[in-house]
């Protein structure tokens, strides 16, 4: 099997740092739009390479839709992936140029996928979603923040802090859904979300954004990528419990209530429910086998673009 080509990129709010496996070649670039632009005419240079590159949150989100535009391949990586990879090496220093070459040399060593790229409407929906969690996480602390408070002065402040918070909410969800109504695709596959008992605009829209994957994998693969597939423990004669483990935590806090509502208004998941509950299964295990059976159908509906039906008695 011929080895592939691998262009490391560390990123960082203002620098690129790019190592060229191939060539032992190392780079830097600004982190804008000249240097943007400057990085993927050197990487087309290079030929048939693979860029690897961390999924940075902000930071990355630039790079990725360059080299998109362009019909360069990419494989974005989970940082926490990339450390235990150098760690395994006995790379135990940690600077951008060092960083950069550990990716490129994980690109070789994997082999990794490209990264399927995004439509740019979905890096706007990631960050619209992002930006509506912090605001409900502030209108809680706002929240807890007023009952404690005594000063007239304080609760005065923290109640326009809060009227504040739900307007701004307000006008975060009303760009999610202009930016649904403007797609097609992305209507679509809403609206077979929702018709899931227990599914929400809310946690539709979440994991839509947070899993754009789905539908296009089994579904097993859909449940760990979630991190909602049991793994096993074992070690010679000694046989441990199955937990979850991994995949998007962000994915597993978007299906936990829509679970929580199919088990009151989904006959098949409330059954499935009980049944663990009464072979003696915690509710809690018994809860995440239901979030795991809804991202599951989730998959597939999506998958085979129909929306969900009562399943027959």
């Amino acid at each position: 099997m011929t080895m592939q080509d691998t262009i490391g990129v560390d990123v960082s709010k203002d620098c690129l740092d790019a190592c060229h496996a191939g060539a032992s070649d190392h780079r830097p670039f600004s982190n804008d739009t000249s240097g943007l632009t400057a990085l993927c005419r050197w990487v087309r240079e290079r030929g048939d390479v693979l860029v690897v590159f961390e999924a940075s949150g902000a930071y990355h989100r630039d790079l990725e839709q360059a080299l998109a535009r362009r019909g360069l391949p990419f494989a974005k990586v989970n940082p926490r992936q990339a450390r235990r990879f150098a760690e395994a090496i006995g790379q135990v220093a940690k600077t951008d140029r060092v960083d950069a070459a550990i990716l490129a040399r994980m690109g070789v060593a994997l082999q990794l996928e490209p990264t399927p790229a995004l439509p740019e409407h979905m890096s706007e929906l990631q960050d619209l979603l992002v930006y509506r969690r912090g605001l409900v996480k502030d209108r809680t602390a706002a929240q807890a923040r007023l009952k404690a408070a005594r000063p007239k002065l304080l609760r005065r402040l923290l109640a326009q802090r809060l009227a504040q918070i739900e307007r701004q909410i307000g006008s975060v969800d009303g760009a999610v859904r202009a930016l649904v109504r403007a797609d097609p695709d992305l209507r679509g596959r809403m609206d077979i979300l929702v018709s899931i008992p227990g599914i929400s605009t809310v946690s539709a829209t979440a994991i839509l954004a947070d899993m754009p994957e789905l539908g296009q994998m089994s579904g097993k693969q859909a449940a760990a990528l979630a991190g909602l597939a049991p793994m096993s423990r074992q070690s010679g004669r000694w046989q441990g419990h199955e937990r979850i483990q991994g995949g998007r935590s962000s994915v597993r806090r978007s299906l936990f209530m829509p679970a929580l509502s199919a088990i009151q208004h989904n006959s098949s998941a409330k059954a499935k429910f009980e049944q663990l509950v009464s072979d003696g299964k915690p509710r809690k295990l018994a809860l995440t086998a239901i979030m795991r059976k809804l991202v599951v159908t989730a998959n597939a509906l999506l998958r085979d673009g129909r929306k969900w039906t009562e399943e027959p008695a």
